[in-house]
């Protein structure tokens, strides 16, 4: 395997095999490789869908062999260390080097950060739509759920998929309403976030639907400890009001969506902001220093939500710019901050918030997507799935 390529993409999911695929179909004589150690490829939007028991886990997972784009070279090694001056990268391998670098390894799930997580998750009713393991247990805890405690917890850091976190309980609250035991359930969201979503035309349904299943809300908590036999997790307030106060809460079952960062090797890499994320200009994804490097996708720091339909916007920009680049011309893309986060609010049931950098709305339909539809819920089921193998994938959208 040669050493040297003309772009080198750091990380074989959905930002980096969509970037190279639109890269291939825009000059197939274009020589790429990507740098991934994974042996399965996932489309983890579905696993709330998981979670919820309407959506197969088995379609979710791929081989990753199977959605490489066939004129890129695979590189299947972890990196390990960026020399952005010497346009070179060390993986657990080898050393390669590139003309121009696009970096988009994904974020990295960091559940040891909580004390008795790992230990816990997926019995004593502690489950997690987070990953491929542990997301059918969530339906599991849910459909024996017979009354109780059921906690549901957003952590105090940036995450993929930021409804993903409150969307499994509105399901969880509608199921249990469908099966007659709403009014046995104690729902409480444990968040470390100052509020329940920061666009305010969609709060405001969310807030709504968080009556409908008598939710009670908890903001600037911080899950530090998860006591799975006792049944029991520890709280540390992060507010002004509420700073370094400890609550246990017991619970019959918990959600739990683990802390999340940059991957070690990004946040310890001439790349890396004072957060640990990528520096790029937000409406190039240039990065700041170094101009043959570019990110996208989780591991940037866009001041942005981190999710797939984002990344659908941000690689056509990437893809325009890198071209421009190499052809010595002006960059004429720009993204725009949108990101999409459909939310599930119940079984048939959807808000499809779509916004920008400023959290404004910047919607796709002609009606108020602010409203639950059933459209919406079918959109997320049955078209999106599809259309990402199909069409986001292979370049095509």
């Amino acid at each position: 395997m040669k050493n040297h390529h003309q772009i080198i993409i750091v990380g074989g999911g959905n930002a980096g095999i969509s970037v190279a695929a639109q890269l291939l179909r825009k000059n197939s004589k274009l020589d790429i490789a990507i740098i991934d150690p994974s042996e399965k490829h996932y489309y983890q939007p579905a696993w709330t869908l998981v979670g919820s028991g309407i959506f197969d886990i088995q379609k979710t997972e791929r081989n990753e062999a199977d959605v490489m784009p066939k004129k890129a070279t695979w590189i299947k090694e972890s990196v390990q260390s960026f020399n952005p001056e010497g346009f070179a990268i060390t993986t657990n391998n080898a050393t390669y080097t590139y003309d121009y670098l696009i970096v988009c390894p994904g974020i990295q799930l960091n559940w040891n950060a909580i004390k008795g997580l790992p230990e816990t998750l997926g019995k004593n009713g502690v489950c997690s739509n987070y990953s491929f393991q542990s997301a059918p247990y969530t339906f599991e805890c849910i459909k024996n759920f017979k009354g109780g405690k059921a906690i549901f917890h957003n952590p105090h850091t940036p995450v993929k998929c930021g409804g993903a976190p409150h969307k499994i309980m509105y399901m969880a609250a509608d199921y249990f309403r469908k099966h007659g035991i709403l009014d046995k359930s104690n729902i409480q969201y444990w968040s470390g976030a100052a509020k329940l979503f920061a666009v305010p035309q969609y709060e405001k349904t969310l807030l709504e639907v968080c009556k409908r299943g008598n939710i009670k809300l908890n903001f600037m908590e911080r899950l530090d400890e998860i006591d799975g036999p006792k049944k029991r997790a520890k709280f540390v307030g992060i507010g002004e009001n509420n700073k370094d106060v400890e609550t246990w809460v017991e619970f019959d079952m918990i959600h739990v969506t683990p802390p999340q960062s940059a991957p070690d090797f990004i946040k310890n890499s001439p790349l890396a902001n004072a957060g640990g994320w990528i520096e790029v200009d937000k409406n190039t994804l240039q990065h700041v220093k170094y101009a043959n490097i570019f990110s996208l996708g989780d591991a940037s720091g866009l001041p942005t939500s981190k999710t797939g339909a984002a990344i659908r916007k941000q690689a056509p920009v990437v893809v325009a710019n890198v071209l421009s680049l190499i052809e010595k011309q002006t960059f004429g893309a720009s993204y725009t901050g949108y990101t999409s986060c459909p939310l599930l609010t119940g079984y048939g049931k959807l808000v499809l918030a779509e916004f920008d950098y400023n959290n404004q709305p910047m919607e796709t339909f002609p009606f108020d997507q602010s409203k639950e539809r059933w459209s919406m819920y079918m959109l997320k089921k049955e078209i999106l799935p599809r259309m990402y193998w199909g069409q986001i994938l292979t370049g095509k959208a």
